[in-house]
């Protein structure tokens, strides 16, 4: 039976793995049909490498950093429980991987390649995992120390603040040390139009994520005997709720309804076991507002170029989230109870300021010694030929 539980174990952690491995081609997709048809290519090839870049440095030392496990060992120790470990750090590697991936959405267009790959070492490296462990694996008595105070440790279940408010303010230093694509803001105020390249690529990324989401909010019980149909209906709430109010508020502009869903998920990790329904309803449907209100502003009066709204959607939503588990997760709200609305505060401050802090250390930093931003010849010709030297439909056929 233990052979049994343990084999079952890591087929169910293996799948959720994959499937969120899979979400990487939702943002890839996403970005694609984001930004101008110049960028194409450099959002599909970003995607694909930075999760490689990420695989190897999360193996060597950022899951050793959260976790306190080492791979260095032989393979008969990793084999051990069916490679139970080998597997949980292949679904946590797919976590750590959105980080950057996230970041990218917010850069697109103007950011040069390889410092950007320097970025997520160092990101996926150390800085996600030292909040990861802090949060998911008791590090520095913190979760202590905030249960004393509130009587209840924060609550993250699946990463609305872990993995999407620390992305999402990390890409916010970046956005604003990179600065805005040339011709955004002009001169006299105006602003000009950057319209997306196809909004049905656009809309394939925001499905591909929908379908994985699944796997990243309910595989995150980690255990066949922990799975709960809970978290994976409201996610489904969340993720309708969010999809409405941004089609409302939205006026319904393709763009605004294709990114409500993935607010009200990111909003929705957090809580997602604890909620009742409706209250993931609600929670979703504030985070699509939140998200076409403050990419709204972002964009348009503050003239922040934050491409694809990364901060609005994942630093704001997942901010929101964060606090909204703490709300709606109370038992006086038909939540399962556990959970206290001002440890949710500390934890999604303490999350806020750590991002915050180091992104602007980290990108002020390759700003300041390899350079951050394309040059503007470079920007103007598209990072598809200034980077990979081809373009994502080829103007000229090769004469034979």
């Amino acid at each position: 039976m233990d052979a049994l539980k343990q084999g079952s174990d890591a087929l169910f952690i293996l799948l959720g793995g994959i499937m969120v491995l899979a979400m990487h081609a939702g943002f890839a997709f996403l970005e694609l049909g984001t930004v101008r048809k110049k960028n194409q290519v450099n959002a599909l090839v970003k995607i694909l490498v930075d999760f490689s870049v990420s695989t190897v440095v999360y193996f060597v030392v950022g899951y050793g950093v959260a976790y306190g496990t080492s791979f260095f060992v032989g393979a008969d120790v990793l084999a051990a429980k069916n490679g139970y470990e080998l597997v949980k750090f292949f679904f946590l590697l797919t976590f750590a991987a959105a980080i950057p991936a996230i970041i990218s959405g917010g850069i697109a267009e103007r950011a040069r390649f390889y410092p950007q790959l320097l970025a997520t070492a160092v990101i996926v490296g150390f800085v996600y995992p030292f909040f990861e462990g802090i949060v998911w694996n008791q590090h520095f008595g913190v979760q202590a120390w905030i249960k004393a105070l509130t009587g209840a440790e924060f609550h993250d279940f699946a990463g609305s603040i872990v993995v999407h408010a620390v992305g999402g303010w990390l890409a916010l230093p970046a956005v604003i040390l990179l600065g805005a694509r040339s011709n955004r803001y002009r001169k006299d105020g105006g602003i000009s139009a950057h319209p997306p390249s196809s909004i049905p690529f656009l809309a394939l990324g925001a499905w591909i994520l929908t379908v994985g989401w699944f796997g990243f909010n309910v595989m995150s019980a980690q255990t066949i005997a922990n799975i709960s149909g809970l978290v994976a209906v409201n996610s489904l709430m969340a993720m309708v709720g969010g999809t409405l109010a941004a089609l409302v508020l939205g006026k319904n502009d393709p763009g605004f309804v294709h990114n409500g869903p993935l607010a009200g998920l990111v909003a929705v990790c957090a809580g997602s076991d604890l909620m009742h329904p409706l209250g993931a309803l609600v929670t979703g449907g504030v985070a699509g507002a939140v998200f076409v209100v403050m990419f709204t502003l972002t964009q348009n009066r503050w003239k922040i170029d934050d491409v694809l709204g990364v901060w609005p959607l994942h630093g704001l939503c997942g901010a929101w989230g964060g606090i909204a588990a703490g709300i709606f997760g109370s038992k006086a709200l038909g939540g399962l109870g556990g959970v206290h609305l001002g440890a949710q505060l500390i934890g999604t401050v303490m999350g806020v300021g750590w991002a915050l802090l180091a992104g602007f250390v980290v990108y002020g930093l390759i700003k300041a010694t390899l350079g951050l931003r394309l040059s503007q010849e470079e920007e103007y010709e598209g990072a598809d030929l200034s980077i990979h030297r081809i373009g994502a439909t080829p103007d000229r056929e090769v004469n034979w």
